[in-house]
């Protein structure tokens, strides 16, 4: 009996469905957000807003001491190439464990295909739901997600292309 009761409730929790995983980050499909303030790396007041609704953009928050954003940086710079004029690249600079003078110093021996802004406060990160470095989220002309995703090993031709 005890045996017969064990195998209905393990049916019954296998008819069940599985719940949903949760997406980190924007949703594809969702527009990126109105406002999403951060500086420039001398200072002055910027917001990834300033890039939307003008092409297609790839967004990657990123740190000088983040080895998945190594692993991204020759592949965005292949798609920069590929693309130069017809998407743009905005690299967002965490404030965790990085000063704003270690990323100017970094970016000056180690240059990115793009701009590069400084997140000090984490607006930025929070607006754009960032769950950690190397975050690429990819925006179509009008502003809304073709693409997000984290991690070294992420496939972002295909991506882009969608974006144009």
């Amino acid at each position: 009996m005890r045996l017969l009761s064990s195998l209905v409730v393990i049916s019954a929790l296998a008819a069940m469905p599985a719940p949903l995983a949760s997406q980190e980050g924007l949703a594809v499909g969702s527009m990126v957000p109105a406002k999403a303030p951060l500086e420039t790396l001398d200072g002055k007041p910027a917001d990834l807003s300033q890039f939307v609704g003008k092409g297609p953009v790839v967004f990657e928050f990123w740190a000088s001491w983040c080895p998945n954003c190594r692993m991204l940086e020759s592949q965005i710079s292949a798609l920069a190439r590929r693309y130069a004029g017809r998407v743009q690249f905005v690299f967002v600079a965490v404030s965790v464990n990085q000063p704003v003078a270690l990323v100017r110093k970094h970016i000056a021996t180690h240059p990115l295909p793009g701009v590069v802004l400084y997140d000090r406060q984490g607006f930025a990160s929070e607006a754009y739901e960032a769950p950690a470095t190397s975050y690429v989220v990819i925006v179509n002309a009008k502003g809304r997600v073709v693409y997000s995703g984290t991690g070294g090993a992420q496939k972002l031709g295909a991506a882009v292309a969608r974006a144009l």
